[in-house]
């Protein structure tokens, strides 16, 4: 491979705004894609990859570039030296480059290799409590499937078309997919492919969804005609399941804190054709009572810490903080105990996060259960999916059943 200096460019300049100003991996990345009309496919894809494969990697890049944050340009440059060194790319006659110590570079990275944290590129802190609560081998396991670059997944929209329509109309503009056996609306594309520009992406023939997260809409147990209420439903990718699986029929109400994800659902559902969703913004605990005892089907997907996904959110692990992992357990509680009640009873609940520590899961649901408003509720099942053993995201999900009395 031969580095282009534009291209390069663009990657130091988007680490500088990831690691020094706090912004947002995807948000930099989407806007460096439109710096240049010229460039193609293979240029747009240079500069994505790198960029997130960069901020997998801080750690043990900063470490064997002997540079600490936070960075300065020159850092950057360093840092990148080390990327393409381990990727065995012949470094041009830059003055970035000069006198990079390839050899060193290499011995540091086998040095570094024997320990974990470096290895994996992991905070201390959080390297402990994954080991805290998976153990040592579940969790260095764990680790090093969520530092693999995600497969891109889609959900065939079934109230538009099916799977194997799906299937073939993509394969006609050259994008081709295999199915995946136990996931029903599944494609899994052999190839990453920019699939948001394609004519059936347009017309609402599918959404990128991971295979992990299109389990947690089965899970629900739906059925058309239901009442459904989806309380943290955020942009609606699950409530856009929900409603293709109770085609269009009954009623699923969207709820979220942040009314701007909820506009961002409405135009989802719009080019999706799902009709039988409304939203509603939860202003305080009146959206929330309105609805107690009322519906057949309540799915949380709760806040988290999002560890299960850092495949394709790699800088949540330098944002994330030990007083956030306790903070988020506070606020999953809360939310179960008051938006659990808007189950009628004989009615189900899911509890899911896409976390894989059990301090945000089973231990949540076992609390749950044991208080005032969780003596209602009878467990059924729940399902831990880990990336190492699925090779999709990380998740948790719980099924409940309101007693009848």
């Amino acid at each position: 491979m031969r580095l282009h200096r534009n291209l390069t460019f663009a990657v130091i300049d988007g680490l500088t705004e990831i690691f020094n100003e706090g912004s947002y991996a995807d948000k930099v990345v989407e806007k460096l894609l439109k710096r240049d009309k010229r460039w193609g496919a293979r240029d747009r894809a240079f500069v994505a990859e790198t960029t997130y494969e960069m901020v997998r990697w801080k750690r043990l890049y900063a470490e064997i570039a002997e540079v600490k944050e936070p960075f300065n340009r020159d850092n950057l440059w360093r840092m990148f030296a080390v990327w393409a060194t381990l990727k065995g790319i012949t470094l041009p006659d830059w003055k970035y480059f000069e006198s990079t110590p390839s050899r060193r570079i290499k011995g540091r990275f086998d040095e570094l290799s024997k320990i974990r944290k470096f290895k994996e590129s992991i905070p201390d802190w959080l390297d402990a409590l994954g080991e805290k609560e998976l153990g040592s081998e579940v969790w260095g396991q764990e680790l090093q499937a969520l530092n693999q670059q995600a497969p891109v997944v889609l959900r065939t929209n079934t109230l538009k078309t099916t799977r194997e329509k799906l299937h073939d109309l993509l394969l006609e503009i050259d994008v081709d997919s295999n199915f995946l056996k136990e996931y029903p609306e599944a494609l899994q594309l052999k190839e990453r492919s920019n699939v948001f520009t394609t004519d059936a992406f347009k017309n609402g023939l599918f959404e990128v969804q991971d295979a992990s997260s299109q389990k947690v809409a089965h899970f629900l147990e739906v059925s058309p005609g239901m009442r459904i209420v989806d309380a943290c439903a955020g942009a609606g990718g699950k409530t856009l399941h929900l409603a293709s699986l109770m085609e269009n029929k009954g009623q699923i109400i969207a709820m979220d804190i942040y009314e701007n994800k909820l506009n961002e659902l409405k135009r989802r559902a719009k080019r999706n054709g799902a009709h039988n969703i409304e939203t509603r913004w939860i202003e305080n605990n009146k959206t929330i009572k309105k609805l107690h005892q009322k519906a057949d089907r309540v799915l949380i997907d709760a806040p988290c810490s999002g560890l299960g996904v850092l495949r394709r959110n790699p800088d949540a692990k330098w944002k994330l903080k030990p007083e956030f992992i306790q903070e988020i357990q506070e606020t999953q509680q809360q939310i179960l105990q008051e938006y659990s009640k808007m189950v009628k009873p004989g009615g189900k609940l899911v509890y899911a996060t896409c976390s894989i520590l059990p301090s945000e899961n089973q231990q949540q649901v076992d609390l749950f259960l044991a208080t005032d408003a969780g003596k209602d509720f009878t467990f059924v099942k729940d399902e831990k999916i880990l990336a190492h053993t699925s090779g999709y995201d990380g998740f948790y999900m719980a099924l409940l059943e309101r007693k009848n009395s």
